[in-house]
């Protein structure tokens, strides 16, 4: 099942793709295919709402293809907010190793409800995310767009240690979790050791989830 995503991150979606595109060449796009109703109605509210801008556009047996298409300035300031992490969801990212039963379970049936529950967020990591493009790139984009990112130390992962660096760099909150007894026997990477770090156990669920649903409202300065 594909998770819905809402209309106005599909919004942002083409503000970043416009703007990518025009990015690349300096120029406005001079063909804009649009396959689906709902996608050529977000393009006209962008248009009338002064953040894209098209030439004209034409039917086809496809669907709608507008031409000479651009970003007005408030668009092109939304694009740069965006690609600076300014624009923020409403969901925090994971960054952990995936394929663990242990963790896989308890992210699933004790992480994502509490920060739910707690918060009203939803959590999602990269197995969650349907979109086609380099990895890489929608990763990226996941995290900028993300409220905070949540990141698992448990394994040592290189890509969970990336994935957080990467939205400290943007000034993201970014809370570090860690496996109780590994956190206790190793400890992390000495670049996040002196960092917050909410530790976790099988069977000591209630005081994780009262620490992190803590440290999360501090992080984001939270008010229900």
């Amino acid at each position: 099942m594909t998770d819905f995503v809402s209309p106005a991150t599909q919004a942002m979606n083409v503000i970043r793709e416009i703007g990518d595109k025009i990015s690349q060449t300096g120029e406005p796009i001079h063909q804009y295919p649009v396959s689906d109703k709902f996608s050529v109605q977000l393009i006209e509210e962008l248009t009338e709402r002064g953040i894209v801008k098209i030439a004209s556009f034409v039917r086809t047996l496809d669907g709608t293809a507008f031409m000479g298409v651009n970003l007005t300035l408030d668009g092109w300031k939304q694009y740069e907010a965006e690609k600076r992490g300014d624009i923020q969801g409403n969901y925090g990212f994971l960054a952990m190793k995936f394929g663990d039963r242990e963790l896989d379970s308890f992210i699933k049936n004790t992480v994502k409800p509490a920060v739910k529950n707690g918060l009203g967020y939803d959590l999602v990591d990269m197995r969650n995310v349907a979109r086609a493009g380099i990895i890489d790139n929608v990763m990226r984009v996941e995290i900028r767009n993300s409220a905070f990112v949540i990141a698992d130390l448990t394994h040592d992962n290189l890509g969970a240690y990336w994935e957080a660096g990467y939205a400290e760099g943007l000034g993201k909150a970014v809370i570090y979790i860690c496996e109780k007894e590994k956190f206790e026997r190793q400890n992390t990477h000495f670049d996040t050791n002196h960092c917050t770090t909410v530790l976790w156990s099988t069977g000591d669920e209630k005081e994780f989830c009262d620490q992190l649903i803590a440290t999360l409202r501090r992080s984001l300065d939270y008010s229900p």
